[in-house]
């Protein structure tokens, strides 16, 4: 099956800093392109959504296994993040330097990256090389060595990043807020890890992982480039054929995060405090999710033009920042929002954000505000496809989420089809001002602790 459909990619105007706004105008158009997004099911049966360009002799390709971090043994956090990176650590006869000297040799690009509902992988090649990169990506999937020299090598770098994020109040904010939020749930627990456990992590554990993981009744592969259908059918089998057909995931509870009010402050010797703030949010497959969509972009969403920003920093600046955002994970969506500020402003801007967010809750937003939301993310749509490696992004989370192959037609169109009574309605459903999950780093002045409900 193929699906066709035409991108305009409009001029972007930066207003500058003083207008505090980013315009998306729809003339004159700076390129026009069309792309056929096709389905190849190889001949050993995986599937591919495939965007075939000889524009550029390039290849990208992204790939994903669900599972990600919720599948991390509750005394093993951080285990695929682990995993990870240690995917170009040596692999079938290649140990670690053998196999990055063949990485450089073939002027390609291999990266992993584990997040909470998926193991992401993305290979970017010359087309003349393909053969060649796509078999050292198969020894990456299949064979991989997991040597102890490499193992220690790794884990020395992670603990010295976790090092590093004990300093880091955005980052200490976020965890807590996720321990918060998720309690018990492995969503509650860091993809990173501890200290205590990535030091605890052996070989045996990446392979387990691995074998449990990556299999191929839990893949989803995007290509865009140089490569026609028989001949990316053929790497398909290739490359994850030898993967076991089914995979041995641990199920996953739905977390359901609690509402608060709840309000944690870490001590950080800091002169500015950051601070997270949300609850839980809203499915990606609900009926509601674009209009919330709209609506976060109004919200927090939007940069300079969203209410928070307006309220927060434009009118008393309070922060030099304030935005937030809806991450639809899959078996917990939430609404999250952030603001760093000196530690003497803390608490008057969260009272201000509590405040607009009760408001746009009990009113809603203006026709106004709902129009220029979507001219912009309409128009701005189009940018998200810029190059092979964005394309292939982007079609690769469209199957992560199971959208449909033809979403990219129908996602402005669901954007336009938003109306007042639409948000209306969803603001009162989504937004809880009176009962937010808050953590605060730093040290906060006149900044209220809650404790956590029973």
């Amino acid at each position: 099956m193929a699906v066709s459909f035409r991108l305009v990619l409009f001029l972007v105007h930066g207003a500058g800093l003083a207008a505090a706004a980013l315009i998306v105008t729809a003339a004159p158009a700076a390129e026009v392109f069309s792309m056929k997004i096709e389905r190849v099911i190889s001949p050993g049966g995986i599937e591919a959504w495939l965007v075939q360009s000889d524009a550029n002799p390039l290849i990208a390709m992204r790939f994903a296994f669900r599972g990600g971090a919720s599948q991390d043994p509750p005394d093993k956090e951080g285990l695929a993040y682990f995993i990870s990176a240690m995917m170009d650590e040596g692999a079938g006869e290649l140990d670690a330097i053998a196999f990055q000297e063949r990485e450089q040799a073939l002027a390609m690009r291999m990266n992993f990256d584990a997040s909470r509902d998926v193991m992401l992988g993305s290979v970017q090649t010359l087309s003349a090389n393909k053969d060649q990169v796509f078999d050292l990506l198969r020894l990456a999937l299949t064979q991989p060595r997991f040597d102890q020299d490499s193992l220690e090598r790794v884990r020395a770098q992670i603990l010295a990043g976790l090092k590093f994020d004990e300093n880091d109040p955005g980052t200490v904010a976020s965890l807590a807020w996720d321990r918060l939020a998720f309690q018990n749930h492995p969503y509650g627990r860091p993809i990173k890890g501890t200290m205590a456990s990535i030091a605890a992590i052996t070989p045996d554990d990446l392979k387990d992982y691995a074998a449990r993981v990556f299999a191929r009744d839990k893949l989803v592969i995007s290509v865009v480039g140089d490569i026609d259908a028989g001949a990316l059918g053929k790497a398909l089998d290739h490359v994850f054929g030898a993967l076991p057909l089914k995979s041995t995931l641990a199920p996953v509870a739905e977390a359901n995060p609690p509402f608060g009010p709840t309000r944690e402050i870490i001590e950080m010797d800091v002169p500015q405090s950051v601070a997270q703030f949300g609850h839980r949010g809203i499915a990606r497959k609900d009926d509601d999710f674009i209009a919330a969509y709209v609506l976060n972009y109004i919200i927090g969403g939007g940069g300079f033009s969203s209410r928070l920003m307006e309220e927060v920093r434009e009118k008393r600046g309070l922060a030099y920042s304030v935005h937030s955002n809806l991450f639809p994970f899959q078996h917990g969506p939430v609404f999250i929002g952030n603001v760093a500020t000196k530690n003497e402003a803390v608490g008057q801007s969260l009272d201000v954000i509590e405040s607009e967010l009760r408001r746009v809750a009990a009113q809603g937003p203006t026709e106004q505000e709902l129009a220029d939301a979507k001219s912009y993310l309409t128009g701005a749509y189009a940018l998200r496809f810029e190059s092979s490696s964005s394309i292939a992004n982007q079609l690769l989370w469209i199957q992560i989420e199971d959208l449909g192959i033809d979403y990219v037609n129908q996602r402005n169109e669901l954007l336009e089809a938003v109306t007042l009574e639409d948000i209306k309605g969803v603001a009162g459903r989504l937004i809880e001002a009176d009962r937010l999950i808050t953590t605060i780093v730093g040290r906060p002045v006149a900044a209220k602790t809650n404790a956590a409900p029973g």
